[in-house]
This record gives C-alpha cells, structure tokens and sequence, in this order.
C-alpha cells in the first residue's frame, strides 16, 4: 500500500514537471519553431542575422587587430632600435587618423553614391538612419567598421616603406590625403556596384588590389619623394626584438582569418573555404621562402620566413573565396618563389631597386605579390565558386577551368579585366602619391633633419623603447615633456 502512494506521489511530481517544460517551451517558441531570443524585436529587426552579424563584428575586430596592436609591435620589432617608437607610433596614429575621416566622408566616397565611375560622393556615416540600415542581412555600422579596419591596415602597410626617416608631421597630413584620394578611389571602383571595374567583373574577392597592390605602389612611390635613410642605417638595419617580431607576424597571420574569412559578410560555406585557403597558402608560401634561404645562402631567417608568411597572405587574398585548396597550394608557392626573386636576386640587379630606400620591402611583399595574387585569381577562379559568391554575370571563370569546358572567350577577357585592374591601380597610385608628397614638400620638409635622423626616436619624440642603452647608443638625459620646447619645423623655417 504505502509503495503504492510512494509511486502514485511519484508519478504526479512527474506530470508536472513534464507540464512545466511543454509551457517553458511553449512560451520560448514560436509556431515556426524560433527560439525566443532569435525573435524580432525593436533591436533586432528581421532582417538581421545575428550569427551574420556576430560573426562580421568578430571579423573585424581580427582585421583591426592586425593593425592594432600587430603591425605596431611588427614594426616595432623590425627597425633597429632607435627607430623602434617612431615606427611603432606612425601605425598607431594612422589607425586613429583613418578611423575619423572614415566616419566623416571616407566610407561614403568608397561605398556610397556615385560621383564619377571610379569615386563616390563624401558624405557622413555617422547618423542614425545610415548606421542602423541593413548591408545583406548585418547592420551598417558593422560593416563600415568592418571597412575602416581594412583602410586602417592598407595605410599602416604603405608605412612600412619609408619607416626611419619620414617627417612624422608630414605623415601626419600624408594619411588623410592619401586615404581620400587614393584609397577611396580604389575601393570604390572595385568594390562599390557603382564602380566601373566591377562592372566589368574584376576579381578581388578581399583586397589584393584594393590594399595590398595599392600599399605596396603607394608606399615605394612615397619611398622614392621622401627619399633614403642615412647611409649608416641602410646598411646595418638589424630588426631590435626578433621574438616581438616574431609576435606581431602571428597577430598578423591569425587576424587574416577575419581578413579573407569575412569578406562575404555572412557564416557561409565560401567564409569557410576562404580562411582554409588563406592558411593553406600562407603556410606553403612560408615554407618555400624558407627552403630557397636554405639553398641559396645555406642558412634560416626567421625574418625571410615572416616575409614569406607575408607573400602568402597577400596572394591568397584576391582568390581566397574563389579557387579550390589545389589553387591555393598553386598561389602558395609561386607567393614564396616569385617575391622571394624580386626581393633577393632583382633588387641587386636594377638601379631602382637601389636608389628607391623601400625599408621594409613593401614593393615585393604587397605590389608584387598582390599583383601576382589577382593575376592567379584570373587564372584559377572556379565557376561554381564564382556564383556562390558573386551575383551578375559579369565575372567569368578563371582562364584555366574555361579553357577546359572550351569557353576560350571568357577565360582570356577575365584575364585581361584582371590586368585592366592592375594597371588602374598602379598609375593613379604612382601619379596621386607623388602629388601629394609634392604639395606637402611644399609646406614642411618630408624628410627629418639630420639631427633627428642622427638620433632616432629621441630626437624625435624625446623617447625611448627600451631603458637599457644598446650598443653603441648613447645616454640619454630624458627631458619630462611638459618641461620640453615645441619644434614643428616647416620649410623655410
């Protein structure tokens, strides 16, 4: 008897405990079986997908981190050291600079309403009926701060060219110029619906051409105005911390997952295969670099591998979402055989190579090697990929895969749109840096004075990178900065 209330007891708990959970779920459903908190709300309209839009925030803070704090500590890692602030504080105040004109009119002229075929009209991003519209299913201002990351990192990279010797305050009017007339134009004419060559179906699936052939132009153009470093620095350039080196080279690469894997604004298969092809061409590129420093000079560098590390990336960038892992492997290793060339056989061979002071090598790693990157898209772009990716009809298969089903035709057109591409970039790059350079050599001096080249980051910003004297550097009396005296030195002056 008393098992039998025990269990009839028993069996009632039961029942409303199975009571309970049907209401629970009935109230966090709805009919269409949605869980409560992926219901619509004020906040989070219908068109909205949070994974979408989780994931493109996510993306963008890899990308902003590649800039802040990897290329900061890259770069400050990378010079000798009396260069080492100075360096690390041009990415750092680029990054803030960007991030203003950005919001002020940079996005609008890159992705707003045209104004030419190649520019878009300046306009604010800041206001509330722009920031919260949709842009394929994620809120706009996720995306433009997805954007400004990628303008952010295109200029910190030109920088890398003319690193220990620019005038800070001539780089500090250099940055906003150069974004608004150079990088906007770029952007809008190969990105935007507007622009005329992505009517024409140029394949640049994460800025290959965009940042990368545009920084590494802009950069050794900008390298060529702003003129050498002192004679003692360009020969003996030793980078001051190879481990942070080695450190920032790690932010860079990781961060290339939001690079390429965000670029389709969405938690897709092609996202997916993009951050898979990126490392697959990065850590082959890498490994090719490595092995010709083993057969041509009979020795590892961990700096030839970083900028191996570096090709790879920048190749894959173009393609990364459109060709097949085998493509990748392809762009792996003529990333880490062609720039390899260019950087350590060609660079002794021509007088430009030697006149132009490209510290950094930015020409090889990101003109070269973004050029070769687009030109391979071109050439290995696969169809079905293709229309996951894009819409419209003007973007055509790689000119491999159409010579295979016999559409001679279109392979050679993309080919060429791909060329067109490259060869835009390249002058207007070569032709506004140089104007820009030349109107600022008209207000102060781009380069600094042979006092604060003599000194280094002491003479330039009264501070040091580290607290320990090196060798042969000299003592430092440090000067507390509200006691110091302005020095803005304009030409003339």
């Amino acid at each position: 008897m008393l098992q039998s209330e025990e269990e009839e007891e028993e069996k009632t708990k039961m029942t409303m405990i199975n009571a309970l959970h049907k209401h629970n779920h009935d109230q966090n459903f709805m009919a269409d079986g949605l869980p409560w908190n992926l219901l619509p709300t004020e906040a989070s309209p219908e068109w909205m997908n949070k994974a979408d839009n989780a994931w493109l925030m996510m993306a963008a803070s890899l990308v902003g981190l590649q800039s802040v704090p990897g290329l900061i500590i890259l770069y400050g890692s990378m010079v000798k050291k009396k260069w080492a602030v100075n360096s690390a504080f041009m990415a750092l105040y680029a990054f803030a600079a960007v991030l203003v004109c950005w919001v002020l009119w940079g996005h609008q002229m890159s992705f707003g309403e045209k104004l030419f075929p190649f520019w878009g009209k300046a306009d604010l991003s800041l206001g509330q009926k722009t920031l919260l519209t949709q842009v394929d299913g994620v809120p706009a201002a996720t995306y433009i701060f997805y954007e400004f990351a990628f303008a952010a990192i295109t200029v910190i990279l030109l920088a890398g060219s003319v690193l220990g010797r620019m005038n800070f305050y001539a780089w500090m009017l250099f940055v906003p110029l150069w974004l608004t007339f150079s990088y906007t134009i770029g952007a809008f004419a190969i990105w935007s619906p507007g622009g005329f060559l992505r009517k024409k179906g140029l394949l640049d699936f994460s800025g290959g051409y965009v940042i990368h052939l545009s920084s590494g132009i802009a950069g050794f153009t900008a390298a060529y105005w702003v003129g050498p470093r002192v004679a003692e620095d360009r020969q003996n350039f030793p980078p001051n911390n190879i481990i942070h080196m080695l450190g920032g080279a790690g932010l860079l690469w990781l961060g290339w997952t939001g690079f390429n894997g965000g670029s389709p604004l969405a938690a897709t298969d092609i996202a997916s295969l993009a951050i898979l092809n990126t490392h697959i061409c990065t850590a082959i590129s890498l490994l090719v670099w490595l092995s010709l420093d083993m057969i041509v000079y009979k020795k590892t560098s961990v700096i030839g591998a970083v900028q191996g590390m570096i090709t790879g990336l920048v190749c894959i960038t173009p393609g990364a979402g459109i060709v097949a892992p085998w493509g990748a492997v392809v762009m792996g290793t003529l990333s880490g055989l062609i720039p390899w060339y260019t950087m350590m056989v060609l660079y002794k061979r021509f007088a430009v190579f030697q006149k132009v002071d490209d510290t950094l090598g930015v020409f090889h790693t990101h003109a070269v090697a973004g050029l070769l990157g687009g030109v391979l898209s071109g050439l290995l772009a696969k169809p079905d990929l293709l229309k996951k990716y894009y819409t419209g009809n003007q973007y055509k298969p790689g000119t491999a895969y159409s010579f295979y089903v016999g559409q001679y035709g279109d392979g050679l057109r993309q080919l060429w749109v791909q060329l067109l591409g490259a060869f835009f970039v390249t002058v207007w790059n070569i032709v506004i840096t140089s104007a820009i350079c030349i109107i600022i050599s008209r207000i102060m001096s781009l380069r600094m004075d042979d006092e604060a080249l003599k000194m280094g980051d002491d003479g330039v910003h009264g501070e040091e990178a580290y607290a320990l004297w090196g060798d042969e550097e000299r003592t430092v009396s440090y000067v507390p900065r509200l006691s110091r005296t302005p020095r803005l030195v304009f030409c003339g002056n």
